[in-house]
């Protein structure tokens, strides 16, 4: 884990935005972390790119929507240039032009890398990122993912995968990054990246003999496509700021919740990340790092208000899994909600209730919302006892949860119950990353009840500018 602020940046930058297909609520938090390096796309109408075509706005019938999660490390240029780009490379391809989403979200994935390449501002650049993308057409959502940034599909409370972290660990990833000459070490690409595939981090992309599919770390993602039916309630797409804290399904039912008691989807994604916010930096891992998180409600022919009907009352009639009431409330940092069934819930709100003060001020973090111009085949479910079916697509790994019962049981025996009365008035200042001091009121918070660090997947090796100047990969 990188370095953190002595307190963290809780403003959050959040937007929304829908037509008659779909609803979103988007929001991001810098946290911990001295910089903010996630950023994010919303594009409810893209649209083939041809040169010379004049665009006016799709019918809804053919409209394709674009939602997608950057994931920054070792800087934020790679991260901002997809933000801000790959929506239309893969726009521009062949493939999409033919309504052909998969083929074209590959083909895109591995042109951005080439773009990145070719342009001279970028020439000895090392960051990179994670992405997680979705396309959603009026049947399919088409899901393209390289990273471990994570999109999840809520269906009638139970959470389905869409995709699947890359991680140096996996048998198939480590196979691949070994047969290029690069090795494992520590959970790390050759002792340093944290994850298997990613946009930019050309360090690890200079096999001249070899395709891009087949270098140590690859932009090629695993494509998944899912037919849309009237069980399909949301999607949500996130960081690992928000994965490495819940579970796919906690986060399902903390955010039917959320849509079940009325609250904008922005705001649940506010509360979700303050929830996930740890409580203090101390261990520097798990809940300190850059969040953001985007839900997009599938409308089904139905409006707005009437899909929150919808939702709501299926909740109320036990239709599917859900998260308690309490659930829906803001809780304070550090507050882990880690139960994979609704069962669970009760038993876990007993033990691990805490009463935080809340944060007020700080920094906003950067964004990238891109709006439509105006403004801003698989069956694969979590039964009920947690596991996964994986019936249709090529995913054949379970993604990995991460979980924090032992992190938060000790957190209760050493720190006990705050007392969220017990607030100080007093402010105190704290430096920002880029110097500037800002005025912060102190909350109180128990010391964290985290024990274990998330890596850092970043890369900072001072050799590989120099590297970069003399060598460049296959595109």
């Amino acid at each position: 884990m990188g370095q953190t602020l002595s307190e963290p940046v809780v403003e959050k930058t959040s937007d929304s935005g829908q037509d008659d297909r779909v609803i979103f609520g988007v929001s991001a938090m810098q946290g911990w972390r001295i910089s903010m390096e996630d950023a994010h796309a919303a594009v409810l109408d893209l649209q083939p790119l041809q040169p010379g075509s004049e665009q006016t706005p799709a019918a809804s019938d053919v409209r394709i929507s674009f939602f997608g999660v950057y994931d920054g490390h070792g800087g934020d240029k790679v991260a901002k240039y997809a933000g801000n780009n790959l929506h239309n490379i893969i726009a521009k391809q062949p493939a999409f032009q033919k309504r052909e989403f998969e083929q074209a979200l590959k083909d895109g994935f591995l042109a951005i890398d080439r773009a990145i390449l070719s342009d001279p501002k970028y020439e000895d650049e090392v960051s990179g990122c994670t992405a997680s993308v979705g396309i959603v057409t009026n049947t399919h959502i088409y899901v393209g993912n390289a990273g471990d940034s994570r999109t999840v599909l809520g269906i009638k409370g139970r959470a389905k995968p869409l995709s699947l972290d890359h991680k140096p660990q996996s048998e198939a990833e480590r196979a691949r990054i070994c047969a290029a000459g690069g090795y494992v070490e520590f959970g790390r690409v050759n002792g340093n990246l944290a994850l298997s595939r990613a946009i930019g981090d050309f360090e690890f992309k200079k096999s001249a003999d070899l395709p891009p599919e087949q270098q140590i770390v690859t932009v090629f993602p695993d494509v998944t496509q899912h037919e849309l039916s009237d069980d399909d309630e949301f999607l949500v797409i996130a960081c690992d700021g928000i994965w490495d804290c819940q579970s796919s399904q906690a986060v399902v039912e903390f955010v039917r919740r959320g849509i079940a008691a009325k609250q904008e989807l922005q705001a649940i994604c506010e509360n979700m990340m303050d929830n996930c916010l740890a409580s203090n930096s101390d261990t520097g891992g798990v809940g300190c790092d850059n969040m953001t998180m985007i839900i997009i409600g599938l409308l089904n022919g139905k409006t707005k208000d009437e899909w929150y009907k919808m939702v709501a009352d299926r909740v109320a009639d036990g239709d599917g899994p859900c998260a308690p009431p309490e659930y829906a409330e803001f809780r304070g940092p550090g507050v882990h909600h880690r139960s994979d069934n609704s069962e669970d819930y009760s038993a876990d709100m007993e033990q691990r209730t805490r009463v935080f003060g809340s944060l007020l001020g700080g920094l906003g973090g950067r964004v990238i919302l891109l709006g439509d111009g105006s403004s801003s085949e698989s069956s694969n479910v979590h039964d009920d006892d947690g596991d996964v079916d994986m019936e249709d697509h090529n995913i054949t790994e379970e993604l990995e949860d991460k979980d924090l019962d032992a992190q938060v049981k000790k957190g209760q025996e050493n720190n006990g119950t705050v007392d969220g009365n017990a607030r100080k008035n007093s402010e105190e200042s704290t430096e920002t990353s880029n110097g500037s001091v800002k005025q912060l009121p102190q909350a109180v918070r128990p010391s964290s009840p985290l024990s274990s660090t998330k890596p850092d997947s970043s890369t900072t090796t001072g050799e590989a500018k120099a590297q970069l100047q003399n060598s460049k990969p296959s595109a």
